[in-house]
Formats: C-alpha cells, sequence, structure tokens
C-alpha cells in the first residue's frame, strides 16, 4: 500500500502534467498542463492504465529492490 507511482510529463524543463497513483488521477500544473489533466482524467482507459503500471511495474519490482538493500 506505500508503494507510490509516479508519471510526470516535462516541457522545457518545467513539469507542466503528473498522475500520482495515491490521488488516482492526473494534476495539471500549467494551464497546458490542467487542460490535459481534465481530459485525461474524463477517459477512464488512461486512468485504469496508469494504475495497472504501479501493479505491473512497482509491485513486481519492489520486492527486488529491498533484496539487493
Amino acid at each position: 500500500k506505500g508503494i507510490q507511482y509516479v508519471y510526470s510529463m516535462y516541457y522545457n524543463k518545467l513539469e507542466y502534467i503528473r498522475f500520482d497513483s495515491n490521488l488516482g488521477k492526473y494534476v495539471g500544473y500549467t494551464t497546458f498542463g490542467v487542460k490535459n489533466a481534465e481530459r485525461f482524467n474524463s477517459n477512464p482507459s488512461e486512468i485504469a492504465g496508469r494504475k495497472a503500471q504501479r501493479e505491473a511495474y512497482c509491485l513486481n519490482n519492489v520486492g527486488i529492490d529491498y533484496q539487493v538493500a
């Protein structure tokens, strides 16, 4: 439960949008990012895909990372 998946998009070194698995939605940080966050959040398959990335990537690899540490 304590694993967080964060997917950020940048343009010209400025983060404009981020998906946060703890929130379960996209958050926009610029005008362009807010518009895109609304568009992404209104698409259930986009949200489901990002949530699946947490399951597929983070949860499968966390055991490996903890063993190495």
